[in-house]
Order: structure tokens, then sequence, then C-alpha cells
């Protein structure tokens, strides 16, 4: 190499070590900012998903709360207090648990005496029967004892199965009395299981109870101190097992030790436990990867592009001091540029293109997704379709024979119907459940928290009125709370950047009419709807948003599970005048709300 050759080597590798260099910073930077956006993200979405599942495991136990306090009011229960030596007192006694726990689905109900003996229960027939235990190690019968009232979570010791102990006082006749029920929390465990949801329960003490993951079950969360063995121990919490010799679940309070998950708890205040939910950190990492990829690529290119930058001005400089050439060389640079122009042209249009490209894979993505969520809807209508004319085939008379025809070439045409759309995947599943009795008021508070990020960024706080008490219907509370929580963003879109701009939600009956029927009713003081659009605005994948603002399955959604609960979604708006949705709901009858339905 000759000494005249050396520099421009040198500069070279100075320039390839600073572009090195940018990129790594580059790359690092937006590694550790991707990262910590998609952990708060997912931080976020697991807070959410926690006060969901609260919610829910709150309503679960909600179900049997006021159990043990109203079957120890019933005589017969007070009569087998004063008299446990009465054969025909104690039969009676078990007759009526036997039947409240089959009408109200406890797992169990039973009647312990002041020293914790089990005198009457609702398994007394049954393998495995609680009469004649002793329980009086069990918090949950000192508890009621001295204050009336006690709950625990334990393994139970005679039938070996996990449950919750609700418990009352009773007292009569200067003789005392415990009644208990234990309840079976168990569907819970198999819903999230199901669901692929990593979530779990953990007790006062911190031990988990309750999971979707056969793994994390009765691990403790941290190490055990002596005083929570003891008191494990001494109470048979965990009766044949021994949490403490099981490995932390989460040492450091943040992460599942053995997992790549983030977690985040919640604390269920009544009952003195933990609800906790996990995610994967692996959607996490590949994201921040990504962004430091692209990051460290756009380093390099803006690195070439000013070196680039400079080197053309050191050319000019040539240029401008080899007077004798300038003519020639201008020409030539001319002619250089104008190539370079149209290079650039075609390569801006080359890049138009693919951008273009891009957002048509987009919209087809969103188009996928959407085909998917129609897909999920309609194969199970078309395989009942399908199943209930087979039934109908199988019991046709015989003779029917033009019937028969009839419904095999319907069953052809719903078995095509299924092949058409058997190929798209559904990655989105709406939730499942049998109808229950709900307050509406509930409803409209929690949907009101869950829309209050929103409502806080368009700065239009919903309004409420009062509401009577209570507003009992037959519904799903959580599918209820999506209807409103959808009307609620819808108002706040239609008032967004309007001064003024106001949401109304509301809950009741209709005064004017001899209805009973129950309204919910969102109203907004927006722009409103078009006379043109107002029949279409329910219609699937209709929406009056401009831009990529909606897909348009809010409102259709919302009507259709509505409709699942026997009621209607009414919307009723003019241009410059706002929008009212009423969702109507027929309206139970006061003794089905307050139990007498289960005595049916």
């Amino acid at each position: 190499m000759t000494p005249a050759a050396r520099p421009p080597a040198t500069a070279g590798r100075r320039w390839l070590l600073a572009a090195a260099l940018l990129a790594v910073l580059a790359a690092g930077a937006a590694f550790a900012l991707a990262r910590g956006l998609a952990l708060s993200e997912s931080r976020t979405r697991l807070d959410q998903s926690l006060i969901l599942t609260s919610r829910a495991v709150e309503a679960e136990i909600e179900r049997f709360r006021a159990l043990p306090g109203v079957a120890a009011e019933d005589a017969r229960i007070r009569a087998a207090i004063l008299d446990p030596a009465n054969p025909a007192r104690i039969a009676t006694a078990n007759d009526y648990l036997a039947r409240i726990a089959g009408m109200t689905r406890a797992d169990q109900l039973y009647l312990l005496n002041d020293r914790g003996v089990t005198i009457a229960a609702s398994n007394h027939d049954q393998p495995g029967s609680f009469m004649g235990h002793d329980y009086n190690f069990r918090p949950y019968f000192r508890d009621a004892m001295a204050d009336g009232t006690g709950r625990f979570y334990a393994i139970g010791v005679t039938t070996g199965k996990p449950g919750y102990f609700l418990s009352s006082r009773v007292e009569t006749g200067g003789a005392r009395g415990v009644v208990v029920v234990k309840i079976d929390l168990d569907p819970l465990r198999a819903t999230w299981a199901s669901a692929g949801q990593p979530i779990a329960l953990a007790d006062g003490d911190g031990v988990v109870f309750l999971s979707g993951d056969p793994r994390w079950l009765y691990r403790p969360l941290a190490p055990l101190g002596p005083a929570a063995q003891a008191r494990i121990a001494q109470e048979r919490t965990y009766d044949g097992l021994n949490p403490a010799a099981s490995d932390p679940l989460m040492p450091d309070g943040t992460t599942i030790a053995g997992d790549a998950l983030i977690a985040r708890q919640k604390p269920l205040v009544a009952e003195g436990w933990t609800l906790i939910a996990a995610a994967p950190l692996a959607p996490i990492t590949a994201t921040a990867a990504a962004a430091a990829l692209a990051a460290a690529l756009v380093a390099l290119f803006a690195t070439g592009l000013f070196k680039l930058a400079q080197q053309r001005r050191q050319i000019l400089q040539i240029r401008l001091a080899q007077s004798a050439q300038l003519e020639a060389r201008v020409r030539e640079r001319t002619a250089e540029l104008a190539r370079e122009v149209q290079a650039r042209r075609q390569t801006e249009a080359d890049l138009r293109a693919a951008q273009e490209g891009l957002i048509h894979s987009e919209k087809m993505a969103a188009l996928g997704r959407m085909s998917a969520a129609i897909v999920h809807e309609i194969s199970q209508p078309l395989a009942a379709m399908e199943a209930t004319l087979g039934a109908a085939e199988l019991t046709l008379p015989a003779g029917e024979d033009r019937s028969r025809a009839r419904i095999a070439t319907v069953r052809g045409l719903v078995r095509r119907m299924q092949r058409t759309v058997k190929h798209l995947k559904s990655f989105s599943r709406r939730e499942q459940g049998q109808l229950s009795l709900i307050d509406l008021r509930s409803v409209v508070q929690n949907a009101l928290e869950l829309t209050e990020p929103r409502a806080r960024a368009v700065g239009v706080m919903p309004e409420t009125g009062p509401m009577p008490d209570p507003l009992i219907a037959r519904a799903g509370a959580v599918r209820m709370e999506q209807v409103l929580v959808n009307l609620i963003l819808n108002a706040l879109d239609a008032v967004e950047g309007r001064a003024g701009g106001q949401v109304r939600v509301s809950a009741g009956t209709d005064a004017q009419t001899d209805s009973t029927d129950l309204h919910l009713r969102v109203t907004d003081n927006g722009p409103g709807i078009a006379p043109a659009d107002l029949p279409r605005v329910t219609e699937p994948f209709f929406s009056t948003k401009t831009g990529a603002e909606g897909l348009g399955l809010g409102l259709a959604i919302s009507q259709a599970l509505v409709a699942e609960f026997g009621g209607r979604l009414d919307i009723a708006s003019a241009p410059g005048t706002g929008t009212t949705v009423t969702v109507t709901l027929p309206a139970v009858m006061d003794d089905i709300a307050t139990g007498t339905e289960a005595a049916e």
C-alpha cells in the first residue's frame, strides 16, 4: 500500500467505525424504549384483565355470601340445634340442607354444634359424609362462634376436595351452632385453563390455591415464614401438602420463576386474597428487538447519506478549482444529475407503490380478521342447524319421503356453507356463559370505570342520573358491560373536540307507561346521525367514522348481545341534535330476584 493511498483508507475505516457505533447506540436506545413501552402496555392489559377477573371471582362468591345466614334463620335448623339428640329433627334438617344445596348449586351445606361437631349435612347419606366429624380447628368455626360470621379456603379433611367455606352463627333458646356452606371454585379454574390464561389466586399467606396452570398450585408467592407455616399446619389448610417445601412462584414480585412471564397482582380485600395474572415476555422482547433492528438500519442509512453529501461537497470544490475543465465537467455533471433525478423519481415511484401495497396488505389483514370474527359467529349456528336437521330427519315417521328429501337438501346446503368457511381461522372468542340475575347499576358503574381513561382523554366525563334500587335483569354481566362500554365509547367519539360536549348514562323504568321493562340510555350532544345512515348503523362493517377509526362492528355486536338477553336496542338521532341509544331489557319479578326462582 502506497503512502498516498493510506489516508483515504484510514478515513474510510473511521467512517465505518462511526457508522457502526451510531447504529449500536441507536439500536440500544430503541430497544430500551420499545421494551419499556411494550412492558407498560402489557402491564395495562394485565391490570384490566385483573379487574375483570376479580369481578368474576367476587360475583361467584357473592352468590353464596348470604346463604349461611339465611339457612340459619330456618326453623328446622334451629330445632336441630335445640335438640340434636332428636333423630326426627336431625333428619328434617338433613333433608332441608340437601334441598338448599341442590337448588343453590352449593357444594355442601352442613350444621355444627357449639363444639364444632357436624350434626346435620347435605351429604348425610353419601360416602364421605360430614356427619359426626369435628371441625373445631377450622378458623371458619372459631370466627363464626366469636364474631357471627367466618370464611376460610382449605382442602377438605374429609373429602380431600378444596373449597371456600362461608359460615354463620345460629343462636336460639340458649343453644348455639354454626351453619357452613362449602363453595366449589373449580369452575373458575376450568375457565382460566380452557382460555389459556395464566391466572391464579393466593390466600392471605401468599399460597396459590386456585390456578389455571397446575404447576402453580400450592406454591407460595414468596418464602413462607415460621409463623405462616405453623398456622397452615395448625389449621390444616392444605391437609396432606407442604407449600413451604415448594419453590416460591414470584420471589421478585414481578416475574414468574422458571417461566418467561411478567406478572401483576391485585388484592381482593374482602376475602384477604391476592389475584395474579401473567403474560409472556417473548412478544415484548421480539417487539423491542425489531425496533432495535429498525433503528440500526435507519442510523446506517442516515450515516451513509451524510457521507454521500460530504463527498459531493468535496467533488464540487474540486470542480470549482479546475477552471480549465469547468465547462466540460458541468455538461457531464448535468447529464449525470439528470440520470440521478430520473433514477430518484423511479425510486420514489417504486416506494409509493410499495407503500400502497403495504397499506393494501394491512387492509386485507384487517378484512381477514373481520372475516374470522364473522366465521366464528356463524359457524356454531350452522353446526346447530345441521344437528337439528339431522335430529329432525331421524324422528320423521315412515312415509314422509317428501319431508325427508327436503331436510336432506337443506342439510346439504348447510354443509356447503360450513365447507365454504372452514378454512378461515377465528382467533377471537366471545364470552360464553349462562344468563344470571344482575343489577344494572353495577353494570353502569363497571362500564364507567372501564371507559374512564378514554373519557379523560376526550375531556368529557359521562354523567349519571339517579337510578331506582334495585334494577334486576337476566343477562350476562360481562357481556352487558361490553354493550354499555361500546355505547359510551361511541358517544365519547361523537363529542370529541366539540365545545360543551356532554354524555349522559341513565338506567331505570319508563314512568310514562305501565311497562316494567328496564332501560339503559346513553345520550350525547354530538353531531348526530344522518337520516339516510340511521337505518344502517347496526349493520356489520358500516361506520360513519372517517379514516380507520372504526370497523363498524360495535353496534352490530351490541345489538346481537342484547337480543340474546331478550331485549332490543333502539337508536334515535338527527343531525345537530345528538344521539340517544336505548337498551331495553325485560324486568325480573321481585320474588324471582329474591330467590323464589330457585325454589321453583
